[in-house]
C-alpha cells in the first residue's frame, strides 16, 4: 500500500477508560469524548498542532448538533482551528476505515501527520418525536401570522394518537429488522458454535482482561475522565469482570432466540461509551521528529456479504484476501486482534477461515487454515473490555500495535465485523522486525 518514502505508522494513542452505557458518562456527549482523547493525545505525545495535518474520526451514533464530530472534538480540544477534520461511519468498523484513509493520504504524500480514532455514547442517543410529529411541527413553524392560526389548528387535529411518541435508534438492520444478536445465532447455526463453547470464550476474555488490569498493560494508554457531580477519576474500563466463570455464564437465558440461542448478556458485548485517538505518521517524519514507531500500517481489506445470512461474518470475509495480497500464511502472523461483538461471532468465523467449503465456494480462495486461539485478543477484547461502536477499531489497532512489540512479533492481523454485513482486516508490521 505505502510508498517506500511514504509509509503510514502508528506512533502512539490513548482512550478514556470504556464504561457501561447509562452510568458514569451520562453527561458527556460524543463531542466530548472526542476532545478529551484528542487532547489528551497532544499533551501525551507532545506533538506540536503546526505539524497535524487532517483529523478522522469514526462514529455511529451521530448526534445532529454536531454532524462532523471530529472537527467539533478538535476545537473543544483547544487546538488549532486550522486543522481540517473530517467524520466517518462504517458501523462497528468505523474508527478502522478512518485510520485506513489518513494511511492512504499518507502513503500518497497527501500529508505527514494525522490524527484518527472514534467515539461513541448510548447514553446520549440522538432521540427524536415520531414522524407525523415532525412533519406536523414543520408545518407549524412556517405559520407566522395570527391571521393564519386556523392552520395551526387543522395541522393539530391530524394529528394521531401514535404520532405522539418517540423515535428511538433501534439495534436492527434497516434492510432487515434483524439484530446483530439475531445475526449471530444465525451464523452460529450455520457453523454449529455451541452455549457451552461460547461461553468458555466469553470467560476467557474475561480473564485476559483482568489480567492485563493487574500488570498494567493499560495503566500508560488510559486517560482520566472526570465526570459530576464529585469530578472523581475513572481510570480504568468498568466492563472486566474477575468472578466472570463458565458455570456463572451457563445460569444465564439465551437472549434473542429463548428457545435454541447461544447468546447471552454474558457472551455478548455490552452497550459501552468511549474514545479512542491515534497519531499516525510517514516513517520518515516520525524519525525526523524522534517519535519511535509502533507500527506499519501495511495494508488492508474491506469487503461487504449477505446482511441477513453474513452480517457478522467480516474477518472471514477479509482475511483470506489480506494474506494471500501479501503474500502471508496464518503461521506468519503472531499477533490476531479480532473484534468480539458475540463470542459465538468469533468462534465463528475462526471456524469459517478452516474450511475449504466456506473459502472455495464463497472466496473462491483457499482456506486461510485454523488459527492459533493462543495468539487471539490475549488482552482480552470487546467482550469484557466493551465496545464503543466507533471507538473500537483504533483500541484494536494500539493494541496490536503494542503487542508487536511486546512479544517481538513481526505481523498482526486486526480485523473486525460490523453491521450491514461489512469486514475489515488490516495488517501491521513490526518496523523493527
Amino acid at each position: 500500500m505505502e510508498h517506500s518514502s511514504h509509509k503510514p505508522v502508528i506512533v502512539d494513542g490513548v482512550r478514556t477508560p470504556f464504561v457501561r452505557s447509562q452510568s458514569s458518562y451520562m453527561d458527556l456527549s460524543s463531542y466530548d469524548l472526542g476532545r478529551l482523547v484528542i487532547r489528551a493525545l497532544m499533551d501525551k505525545t507532545h506533538i506540536s498542532s503546526e505539524q497535524i495535518e487532517h483529523v478522522i474520526l469514526g462514529t455511529v451514533l451521530h448526534d445532529p448538533r454536531t454532524p462532523n464530530v471530529a472537527r467539533e472534538s478538535l476545537l473543544g480540544a483547544d487546538i488549532s482551528p486550522n486543522i481540517p477534520c473530517s467524520t466517518v461511519s462504517l458501523a462497528c468498523i468505523s474508527s478502522n476505515i478512518a485510520a485506513t484513509q489518513l494511511a492512504d493520504m499518507i502513503s500518497l504524500g497527501r500529508i505527514k501527520v494525522g490524527i484518527v480514532g472514534g467515539l461513541d455514547t448510548c447514553s446520549d442517543p440522538p432521540i427524536r418525536v415520531s414522524r407525523g410529529l415532525r412533519k406536523t411541527l414543520l408545518q407549524l413553524s412556517k405559520i407566522k401570522t395570527p391571521w393564519a392560526m386556523s392552520k395551526y389548528f387543522s395541522a393539530l387535529g391530524k394529528l394521531h394518537l401514535k404520532d405522539i411518541s418517540l423515535d428511538i435508534p433501534s439495534v436492527t438492520e434497516f434492510s432487515n429488522g434483524k439484530s446483530m444478536g439475531q445475526g449471530a445465532e444465525i451464523l452460529a447455526q450455520q457453523v454449529s458454535v455451541t452455549r457451552g463453547d461460547s461461553d468458555a470464550y466469553a470467560a476467557r476474555s474475561h480473564q485476559f482482561a483482568c489480567k492485563a488490569q493487574k500488570e498494567g498493560v493499560f495503566d500508560k494508554y488510559i486517560v482520566p475522565v472526570y465526570t459530576k457531580p464529585k469530578f472523581g477519576a475513572h481510570l480504568k474500563d468498568e466492563g472486566p469482570r474477575e468472578d466472570t466463570s463458565i458455570d456463572r455464564l451457563a445460569k444465564l437465558r439465551p437472549a434473542f432466540d429463548r428457545d435454541f440461542g447461544v447468546c447471552t448478556a454474558g457472551n455478548s458485548s455490552f452497550l459501552t461509551d468511549g474514545s479512542s485517538a491515534l497519531l499516525v505518521m510517514s516513517e520518515k517524519t516520525a524519525k525526523e521528529s524522534d517519535c519511535e514507531p509502533m507500527a506499519v500500517i501495511k495494508d488492508y481489506v474491506y469487503r461487504a456479504g449477505d446482511p441477513l445470512t453474513e452480517m457478522l461474518s467480516g474477518p472471514a470475509l477479509t482475511i483470506p484476501s489480506l494474506l494471500e495480497q501479501n503474500s502471508l500464511k496464518v503461521s506468519d502472523v503472531d499477533v490476531w486482534e479480532i473484534h468480539e461483538a458475540f463470542a459465538s461471532q468469533v468462534l465463528a468465523n475462526l471456524v469459517l477461515l478452516n474450511s475449504k467449503a466456506f473459502c472455495n465456494k464463497r472466496l473462491n480462495m483457499q482456506a486461510v487454515g485454523e488459527i492459533p486461539i493462543e495468539k487471539v485478543n490475549v488482552w482480552g477484547g470487546s467482550l469484557s473490555l466493551g465496545h464503543p461502536f466507533g471507538a473500537t477499531g483504533a483500541r484494536l489497532l494500539y493494541t496490536a500495535a503494542r503487542r508487536l512489540k511486546h512479544e517481538n512479533a513481526k505481523f498482526a492481523v486486526v480485523s473486525g465485523c460490523a453491521a450491514g454485513g461489512h469486514g475489515s482486516a488490516i495488517l501491521l508490521e513490526n518496523p523493527s522486525r
